[in-house]
């Protein structure tokens, strides 16, 4: 008797709305690219016109499936407006971030606050306003957190950045427990320092890069590109049973 053969599950995405948080630069923008590359209609929300417009359109012109919305996350009032105007998502990519690196003992209340607001607040309401619009629609669907390594160990002048992405860690896991009968999966992508505007003062540093590049046991640093594979793997049915769990794109960082 001939062997019924599995089939590999399919990476593609056609069909499907996507929204990414965060999308007019770096990380989010590569984001962005890898799910319209994979087939879904992709919405870039992002805070500065004139950027979103431009990746926009340029993704427009390779063919890609792509619409700008202007958006504050921290707003939650401007996120519910704005999301309840349009057709349930099935796929979040929450990108949008932010960093105030300083030693602990001179931590600020407003730095803390202004990270706090976009890593955790901004992520937490609108995963929770998307998967509101997964469930009303009957869709499920794939919500994907962008945290970091970060968020699994310790970094110098990094306690208040850690702080956020170990709580973005948690959040998705009992978001996990939760919404897994709905049929809503939401993960976390966690990469190595990725080369883009936000981690530029970094790379700049020739102390700060050497003990990247000592910790990083690739011998390389990331790329943007690194972390497209992982967003369409959990992004599509290929990670049907992955959920409440972390992706480390970090070059054996965390590995010890």
């Amino acid at each position: 008797m001939t062997p019924v053969l599995p089939r590999t599950p399919s990476f593609r995405l056609d069909g499907r709305r996507a929204l990414v948080a965060g999308a007019s630069r770096g990380i989010g923008l590569g984001c962005a690219v890898a799910l319209a590359e994979a087939g879904a209609c992709v919405t870039l929300a992002a805070r500065t016109p004139a950027a979103l417009q431009a990746v926009v359109a340029a993704m427009q012109e390779a063919g890609l499936q792509a619409e700008g919305l202007v958006l504050d996350i921290t707003d939650l009032t401007a996120v519910q407006r704005a999301l309840r105007q349009r057709p349930p998502y099935q796929v979040l990519v929450n990108s949008a971030g932010s960093a105030r690196h300083s030693p602990a003992l001179d931590t600020r209340t407003e730095d803390f606050d202004a990270v706090m607001a976009v890593n955790l607040r901004a992520a937490y309401f609108l995963a929770t306003e998307v998967a509101s619009g997964m469930h009303q629609a009957g869709t499920g669907g794939s919500i994907i957190n962008i945290s970091s390594q970060m968020g699994h160990v310790g970094g110098g002048e990094r306690a208040v950045y850690c702080a956020s992405k170990h709580a973005l860690e948690g959040m998705t896991k009992a978001m996990a427990i939760e919404w897994g009968p709905k049929r809503i999966r939401i993960n976390t992508v966690c990469p190595t320092f990725i080369r883009t505007p936000l981690t530029e003062p970094t790379f700049s540093s020739p102390e700060r890069l050497a003990w990247i590049h000592s910790m990083i046991r690739l011998p390389r640093v990331g790329e943007v590109e690194d972390v497209m594979g992982a967003i369409v793997f959990l992004a599509s049915d290929a990670s049907a049973m992955v959920t409440g769990t972390a992706l480390l794109i970090d070059g054996g960082w965390t590995a010890g």
